[in-house]
């Protein structure tokens, strides 16, 4: 398996674009997005499990039922949530875009992002779908990964080529997070192509249990959002043979959409708002993955954590707080904790207990873009990794005035 270039176009027979159709405001920001396949393709989703959902995730889940796809279309600055006409905007906006490409409103992932709670007039979507579509080229995925950004400094993109039974299939990915990110399934947009042919219900499993180490192990605030969702399409036009159970072309496809999936979550938490620090904590010496999971996912969520990193902090009894109130049963004499960054690495604590190190090294270590906060515990051999950033100023700044 190789890193490649081309995102959500890499894999064959996609295509993709990116317009401002207005629903932002100034014309220098993209706000509607198209990605294409010009094959049938096995469809497959995960979505918020906030109890306030976005109109397009229940048009989503009806339209994909039967696990095909052709099309994923999305809008960013407003959220399609809570308006009394959503459904009737998002099935609009399927229909329109259907009738464009010649085909069926089912076949199409609707998506929105932006503030909650504002009316959303279907008018510039209508105006901006056939631009979109007259716009789609092989190489569109980065025009695409633009217009659902939405306080995102940076698009988000990977893609990977693999072997299955010796073709070579492609797969890639565009995201958009960087606050409300939160998953309790994925707390975010993204859009995963492959070109492999592999049946709806093997996609759909791999999908369900990739985000238990990927999208789930993600926070930048503590905020599950109301419209997230990740959505694969995979239409087999690589030709390998039909993945329709376990093995291992199953498992060499499980392989290549983590590492889109992981390299999407690393990107995602990395521009969390206001961050300057990209955090990921490994725990080591779990009793069960579960519980590996839910410390490492205590840690990058604490708050004084996360400020502490901001602040070059060698703080390492806030990482044993946060795996103290993290619901997992484990013996506290024998935690251990290191820190580690491009400038080295340095342990703070060893079974439990505080060990002398320079708080010289320690800031120089924590000063740097990237943190690994590494935690063992001696309870077994279960293992995970959560990623989260640091907590700075501009995370308010950014929030007080979303809205308006």
């Amino acid at each position: 398996m190789k890193q490649i270039e081309g995102g959500v176009c890499a894999a064959k027979g996609f295509y993709a674009n990116g317009v401002h159709c207005g629903i932002r405001r100034g014309r220098e920001k993209r706000d509607l997005a198209l990605i294409y396949s010009e094959y049938p393709a096995s469809a497959a989703a995960v979505y918020t499990k906030n109890l306030v959902k976005g109109a397009p995730l229940a048009v989503t889940k009806a339209n994909i039922a039967d696990g095909s796809a052709r099309a994923v279309i999305c809008n960013s600055g407003n959220a399609n949530t809570c308006n009394s006409n959503g459904i009737e905007i998002a099935e609009q906006t399927c229909a329109l875009l259907a009738e464009k490409l010649g085909i069926e409103p089912s076949d199409v992932i609707v998506a929105s992002t932006g503030v909650i709670g504002q009316p959303l007039d279907i008018a510039p979507i209508a105006a901006g779908i056939p631009p979109l579509c007259e716009g789609l080229v092989p190489d569109g995925s980065g025009l695409a990964a633009e217009a659902i950004m939405t306080t995102d400094t940076k698009i988000k993109s990977a893609a990977f080529a693999f072997d299955i039974g010796g073709t070579e299939c492609r797969i890639g990915g565009i995201a958009k997070g960087s606050g409300m990110i939160h998953p309790n399934m994925a707390t975010m947009l993204v859009f995963v192509t492959a070109d492999c042919a592999i049946t709806p219900q093997m996609l759909q499993k791999a999908l369900s249990e990739d985000v238990k180490d990927s999208f789930n192990m993600i926070s930048v605030d503590g905020d599950t959002s109301t419209n997230d969702m990740v959505s694969v399409m995979a239409n087999g036009a690589a030709g390998n043979p039909v993945i329709d159970a376990e093995g291992a072309d199953f498992d060499a496809f499980c392989e290549a959409l983590a590492a889109v999936t992981k390299t999407l979550c690393k990107a995602i938490a990395a521009d969390g708002e206001g961050a300057t620090k990209l955090l990921e904590c490994t725990v080591t010496g779990a009793s069960d993955a579960d519980s590996a999971r839910a410390v490492a996912k205590s840690v990058v969520c604490s708050s004084l954590l996360k400020a502490a990193m901001f602040g070059a902090d060698a703080n390492w009894g806030r990482v044993l707080c946060a795996v103290g109130y993290s619901g997992v049963e484990t013996d506290v004499t024998k935690i251990g904790v290191s820190f580690a960054s491009a400038a080295g690495g340095i342990e703070v604590c060893r079974n439990g207990a505080g060990v002398d190190f320079s708080e010289e090294k320690a800031k120089e270590i924590l000063s740097q873009g990237e943190i690994k906060i590494n935690v063992s515990l001696g309870d077994g051999d279960a293992s995970a990794t959560a990623w989260g950033c640091d907590l700075t100023y501009d995370y308010v700044k950014i929030n007080g005035d979303y809205r308006t």
